[in-house]
């Protein structure tokens, strides 16, 4: 099947299943060289809602979500959460890390409500019990903030900017938590051809990751 030039949209958070989104688009590309894909690097509530308002056709989000909305395939790609902190310091030396380890010190949490409610149980805390100096939706920013010693930030190691200075080391939490990619699209959605033809590449993982 050819088809003419046409622009593909997605949407991806910060996550591992991002391999498997370029490993799809490289597949996809070669066989149809005429599809261009425009992609978005977004948190997982601007994704849903360029989904839902049309505006994405495809998108790669992190649990927990409600897939109500949407058909999805869950990806074998798993993200370990842990803790961003600077090489100086004083939990830099450890290899994991406890409630009670963490707690004592600033910390930077993701702005997404039901994130930072599982992170508050693992801590066995609430907001007002520990200092929390920054809220973040996209960790290259939060990143910095870590560099420049405003605090640790909860993250997953899946995201890009965990490795983009090398003051910074990430230590995963215990016991450890993890958390899958899902790529998702809206039911009973009329889509393009394109859309179409990479939707069931997608459906085509389910038999690999059974």
């Amino acid at each position: 099947m050819e088809l003419r030039t046409l622009r593909y949209f997605l949407a991806a958070a910060e996550a591992t299943g991002s391999q498997t989104l370029a490993k799809l688009i490289k597949k996809f590309t070669e066989k149809y060289p005429s599809v261009q894909f425009t992609l978005y690097n977004e948190t997982v509530d601007n994704i849903k809602d360029r989904l839902n308002k049309g505006l994405v056709d495809i998108g790669l989000l992190l649990e927990p979500i409600d897939v109500t909305k949407y058909d999805y395939v869950r990806l074998s790609q798993q993200d370990t959460w842990g803790l961003l902190v600077r090489d100086d310091h004083p939990l830099n030396a450890k290899r994991s890390l406890s409630a009670e380890d963490v707690a004592p010190y600033p910390l930077i949490l993701p702005l997404r409500d039901n994130i930072r409610a599982e992170i508050m149980h693992w801590l066995g805390k609430e907001e007002n019990e520990i200092r929390i100096p920054l809220f973040y939706t996209l960790l290259s920013n939060a990143a910095l903030m870590v560099a420049e010693g405003v605090g640790c930030a909860f993250c997953m190691d899946g995201a890009l900017a965990i490795r983009s200075d090398p003051r910074l080391k990430f230590i995963p939490l215990e016991p450890r938590r993890m958390t899958h990619s899902v790529l998702v699209w809206k039911k009973n959605n009329l889509f393009s051809p394109a859309a179409s033809l990479f939707i069931q590449e997608i459906n085509l993982l389910k038999s690999e990751i059974r």
